[in-house]
């Protein structure tokens, strides 16, 4: 909790515009034949050149500037020379590191023309987090954010991963509180003013269950189902909420 937030919440839409800003770049090369090393490549270039660092590059050892995570890969995949192709989904997150602050977002991209199941999965991954977002207000719990997603989700048939949540960030990447993206209304710890985390729900066409692969990083579905996620920075306000890492197309 921020007392006086002002300044904190300056500085987290300057990094999340940035971040946002790499997404935006993203889409207009996440198209058959692009590989993820160049997604890579272009993210760590739109960061530098805008003043801000790559969160994740060498983050606890990841390798990389950004994670993308294709079709069966939950999150934290890392780019490598795989060629996308074409009905392939793809999440790529990416934290912008600038002043101190940080900004992370994430968005799943389609590639040429993908199954109608792979868009329904998108379509519903990214309404569960806006649906979430949107009771964002003082004094509601953190349960609640987490039952509204699992509540959309598992209408449509799917399921919500149960492994990876969402977490405060600001001066650092990763801190309290977790936001689960499943759960019960009225559970958790009440959210207050000058709160700052991501909303990150990842959902699985298949089953919840996921595994890390040997890299350390990788984690895919037990059930090699597709899965999809996106992610934004918020703010919690007096009045409700702000979301510091709106693109300007999404």
């Amino acid at each position: 909790m921020i007392e006086n937030y002002k300044e904190a919440f300056e500085k987290t839409r300057s990094a999340g515009i940035i971040a946002a800003g790499a997404l935006d770049e993203v889409a207009k090369i996440a198209r058959p034949g692009t590989r993820t090393e160049q997604i890579d490549n272009l993210c760590y270039e739109y960061l530098n050149d805008h003043g801000a660092f790559s969160a994740p590059l060498f983050y606890r050892g990841f390798p990389k500037s950004c994670c993308t995570s294709a079709n069966h890969v939950v999150c934290h995949g890392i780019p490598s020379s795989k060629i996308l192709k074409d009905g392939d989904i793809i999440n790529v997150d990416v934290t912008a590191f600038k002043d101190g602050w940080h900004g992370d977002t994430s968005r799943t991209f389609e590639i040429g023309e993908v199954s109608i199941k792979a868009k329904k999965l998108v379509r519903t991954t990214y309404e569960a987090m806006m649906k979430s977002i949107k009771i964002i207000k003082e004094d509601i719990f953190l349960g609640d954010i987490g039952a509204t997603i699992q509540n959309h989700v598992e209408a449509e048939g799917f399921s919500v991963v149960q492994d990876f949540c969402g977490h405060g960030i600001g001066q650092q990447f990763h801190k309290e509180p977790n936001v689960l993206h499943y759960g019960k209304k009225g559970t958790g710890a009440r959210i207050k003013a000058g709160m700052i985390f991501t909303i990150e729900p990842m959902i699985n066409l298949g089953k919840y269950e996921t595994k890390t692969l040997k890299d350390g990083w990788t984690a895919v579905t037990k059930d090699k189902s597709l899965s999809a996620q996106f992610e934004h920075t918020i703010g919690v306000t007096k009045t409700g909420y702000e979301i510091f890492t709106l693109s300007k197309n999404r």
